[in-house]
C-alpha cells in the first residue's frame, strides 16, 4: 500500500518566484579567503559547444578514458575599479561609512551620477586608517565595448580576500589599470555561477510547477490544482499552493561549476559563422563544463565556491582533445 502522503510541488528554496529586479545578478555571500584578490568576476554568455576530454581521475570508472561533454563559452573582457567602499558596523549591521571614487572611463561616467569634481588618488588610499573600518569592498564596472557587445557597462560591488590592510593595498595597486580574469581564477578550479534565468512570461501551474492534469470531466478546468488547501482555521489560500504566475527571469546560483579552460585564442572555440544570436568571441574566454543559466549576451558572475567539499578535478585543459567548431547556422 502506498504512503498516505504526497510531497507538494515546487521548491521552497527559490520562493517567491517573482521577476528579478535587474538583468544582472547580485552576489549576497562570498567565502573568506586569505589571499588579497577579487572574489568575483563577470562574464558574458556566448553559447555552447561540445568537446572530448580525457578523465584524469584514475579512481573513477571512466578514469583514463575519453569522454564527450557539453560546455558553455563565456567571454570575459577586463574590468576596472570605479570606487572603494569602507564599511563600519552599527546595530549588528554594516553600513558604508566612506567611499572614494576613482577616475573612470567616459562610458561609466555617463551611465552614473558619480561627482566629477574630484577623484581619489593613491595618496588618499594610503591616508585611510584600516582600524576604523570592519570591511573593504570595491565597486567595479565592465567594459563590454571591448568585445563590441554594447556601450553601457554594468556596475556592481565585489568583495575582496585578505585582511583590511591587504585589501587597501590591492586597491592602490589596481585602481588605475584593468583586471583580467586570469588575475582572479585559474584553469581546473571550481566556481559558483550567479545569473538571471531565461524569462518565460506568465505560465500556468502545469508548466510552472509540474502539476498533473485532472480528468476530462473535472468541473473547474483540467490545468489547475484540485485543492486550494485546508480551510478549517485559516480562511485563505496558502502561498504554497501552485498557482499561475511569473516563470523564469529569476536570480539563481549554480554551485561548483568546473573551469575546463581559460584562453585568449578565440579561434579555438569560434564556430563557422559565429555563435547564434551572439557572433564571434574576440577576447579572453572561459570554458565551463555543462550549461549556464540565462540568455546569450547576458552577464553572469563567477564567484569563489562557497560550498566546495574536497571535490577533485577530473579534467584538465591538457586533456581536452577536441572542441567542436561546426557551424550553428543550421
Amino acid at each position: 500500500m502506498p504512503k498516505p502522503k504526497r510531497p507538494r510541488f515546487g521548491s521552497m528554496g527559490v520562493w517567491p518566484r517573482k521577476r528579478a529586479k535587474r538583468i544582472y545578478p547580485r552576489v549576497r555571500s562570498t567565502p573568506i579567503i586569505k589571499e588579497a584578490k577579487l572574489l568575483s568576476f563577470p562574464a558574458y554568455k556566448a553559447g555552447m559547444t561540445h568537446l572530448f576530454a580525457i578523465n584524469s581521475d584514475k579512481v573513477k570508472r571512466m578514469g583514463g578514458s575519453e569522454q564527450i561533454m557539453t560546455a558553455s563559452i563565456l567571454e570575459c573582457p577586463p574590468i576596472r575599479i570605479a570606487s572603494v567602499k569602507l564599511y563600519k558596523r552599527k546595530d549588528k549591521a554594516d553600513y558604508v561609512a566612506s567611499q572614494l571614487n576613482f577616475k573612470t572611463e567616459k562610458e561609466f561616467s555617463r551611465a552614473t551620477n558619480v561627482p566629477k569634481e574630484k577623484f581619489a588618488t593613491a595618496q588618499d588610499v594610503e591616508k585611510l586608517n584600516v582600524d576604523d573600518y570592519t570591511d573593504v569592498k570595491v565597486q567595479v564596472y565592465t567594459m563590454p565595448k571591448m568585445i563590441k557587445l554594447k556601450k553601457t557597462p554594468e556596475t556592481f560591488e565585489i568583495s575582496l580576500g585578505g585582511s583590511n590592510k591587504e585589501k587597501l593595498e590591492f586597491v592602490k595597486n589596481h585602481m588605475d589599470k584593468p583586471i583580467q580574469i586570469t588575475d582572479v581564477f585559474k584553469e581546473g578550479q571550481f566556481v559558483d555561477l550567479h545569473g538571471i534565468t531565461k524569462g518565460k512570461g506568465f505560465q500556468g501551474p502545469v508548466k510552472r510547477f509540474g502539476v498533473g492534469l485532472k480528468g476530462h470531466k473535472s468541473e473547474k478546468g483540467q490545468r489547475a490544482v484540485g485543492s486550494l488547501g485546508g480551510w478549517s482555521r485559516q480562511g485563505h489560500v496558502m502561498y504554497r499552493v501552485a498557482h499561475a504566475g511569473q516563470m523564469g527571469f529569476h536570480q539563481r546560483v549554480q554551485y561548483n561549476n568546473f573551469i575546463l579552460k581559460i584562453s585568449d585564442k578565440p579561434e579555438l572555440v569560434n564556430p563557422k559563422g559565429g555563435f547564434l544570436n551572439y557572433g564571434e568571441v574576440s577576447s579572453t574566454f572561459v570554458i565551463i563544463k555543462g550549461s549556464v543559466m540565462g540568455a546569450k549576451k547576458r552577464m553572469v558572475i563567477l564567484c569563489e565556491p562557497i560550498r566546495l567539499r574536497n571535490q577533485k578535478p577530473q579534467f584538465s585543459s591538457e586533456g581536452i582533445k577536441y572542441i567542436s567548431t561546426s557551424s550553428q547556422q543550421g
